[in-house]
């Protein structure tokens, strides 16, 4: 099943129960999935499944990002509302991996590419972020990359 007939059938779902959070959450999903398919249209391709992973993607980056900068202007009702919306969004991408699994990939990445300090980030980060797309935060590998090349300079 397609990430857009699932979609669907949990709209069909939310509507049923009258979860109006679910609801316009998917619709939301819906509606940058179909501006992807749009924009590609015009260039004659087909989305892919790895595009519509990266439109989920972007969109739960998105919420990530709402929430902080509602956190910081202490809106707290707005703050839970994107909340609300990230938990259902992230169902939709794959198992999201934790740290040390982040920093083990980062091992091997700086192995092979000979990185050896803060200077050779964008070898490190370019390769990560082919290998933990979509299973990792760019800005948390980011944080695990600069942690481990910061201390393999020392």
């Amino acid at each position: 099943m397609t990430l857009t007939d699932q979609l669907q059938a949990d709209l069909k779902d939310a509507m049923r129960a009258k979860d109006r959070v679910r609801l316009r959450t998917i619709r939301s999903l819906r509606t940058a999935l179909t501006e992807k398919e749009i924009e590609l249209r015009s260039s004659s391709e087909a989305m892919s499944d790895e595009d519509a992973l990266r439109v989920v993607q972007k969109q739960a980056k998105q919420r990530r990002d709402a929430i902080e900068q509602y956190a910081e202007a202490g809106r707290e009702d707005l703050v839970r509302k994107e909340e609300e919306e990230l938990e259902i969004i992230e169902t939709y991408l794959p198992e999201q991996l934790g740290d040390d699994a982040i920093r083990k990939v980062l091992h091997e990445i700086i192995a092979a590419t000979g990185a050896a300090s803060p200077r050779d980030m964008g070898k490190v980060m370019g390769a990560a972020m082919k290998r933990l797309r979509g299973r990792a935060d760019g800005r948390r590998i980011n944080e695990l990359a600069q942690e481990l090349l910061t201390g393999a300079a020392s």
